[in-house]
């Protein structure tokens, strides 16, 4: 017996009290509608109908089934309303996951644009460095920077993250510009202790005629790490030495002057930013609203890279 068309002949019967307008409403044949009566009888043990030539009546157990029966199928109705709604429009509850320097410094900024715009929309941001298992820990999308771990999430590649190594004029005209990457061993590098190799930094040959770019890396020492790109920007603009970071945190130091970059030519530039969310066939508005919005805002020509 399929029980929900059962119960959906039976409040129809009770309510028209005629198994053929039941059956025209249902879209039905008169003959089915009675088989699920039948059906539901014989599960239930008990007679939901006095039947006779000219009436139809419920019995009082009939009456007690449809007083909960109808409660039943009027939830079940809206919870299918709501669905469809959440599915027409961005509305909800939306759980975003990023790193703690770019959700600060960029996401946080344009959050009110997107809450402008979908007013349905609520956004519960939580910002870490650490590895966040979206699915494991309900989020909807995660904002990501680097190449893709799991296989099982969908990436949007929203532009290019530009790494640079830079340090203040002041530390410069102390110790001197390293011209190249061998330079580093006579000077002061912030270590970056979140990252896998903290006392390493990654560079490249620069690619000739017929030869590609290789990287390779280059060990660093210093007396100062932290475990966050903002700290080590502070340290860089008090003059205790070079960092590598990404423009989103040192672009606007960049612009004014306060920070100085050196050994471009080696710098590879192989990160992305990235929105990622779990596998689905169907999208969810508010997620679909929210990445397209990160594309317009962040890719692929970011505002901390313009000059001028």
């Amino acid at each position: 017996m399929d029980r929900m068309s059962a119960l959906e002949a039976f409040v129809k019967v009770a309510e028209t009290k005629s198994f053929t307008e039941a059956a025209e409403r249902l879209g039905l044949s008169k003959s089915a509608v009675s088989r699920h009566i039948s059906a539901l009888e014989t599960e239930l043990g008990a007679r939901l109908f006095h039947r006779s030539t000219r009436t139809l009546a419920l019995t009082e157990a009939g009456l007690s089934y449809f007083e909960r029966t109808a409660r039943i199928l009027a939830d079940f109705g809206e919870a299918n309303r709501a669905v469809t709604q959440l599915q027409e429009s961005p509305r909800g509850r939306l759980r975003v996951n990023a790193p703690m320097s770019f959700g600060f410094l960029h996401l946080a900024q344009v959050l009110p644009d997107f809450l402008t715009r979908y007013p349905d929309v609520s956004v519960d941001l939580v910002m870490n460095d650490r590895f966040v298992d979206l699915v494991d820990e309900g989020f909807d999308v995660a904002v990501r920077i680097g190449g893709m771990v799991d296989s099982s999430l969908i990436a949007k590649k929203l532009g290019p993250i530009r790494r640079v190594v830079c340090a203040s004029p002041a530390y410069l005209l102390e110790h001197g510009v390293p011209l190249t990457p061998a330079d580093l061993k006579h000077h002061l590098c912030l270590l970056n202790s979140n990252m896998a190799t903290a006392n390493e930094w990654q560079f490249q040959t620069l690619a000739g005629p017929n030869t590609p770019a290789k990287s390779w890396p280059v060990e660093i020492r210093g007396r100062i790490s932290a475990n966050n790109g903002d700290a080590l920007r502070v340290a860089a603009l008090k003059g205790m030495g070079l960092t590598s970071l990404p423009t989103f945190i040192v672009g606007a130091d960049l612009q004014s002057g306060t920070l100085v970059t050196v050994l471009d030519a080696y710098m590879p530039q192989t990160l992305s930013l990235n929105a990622v969310y779990p596998t689905s066939r169907h999208l969810s508005p508010k997620v679909r609203a929210f990445v397209d919005f990160l594309a317009e805002r962040f890719g692929p020509r970011q505002y901390w890279d313009l000059v001028g």
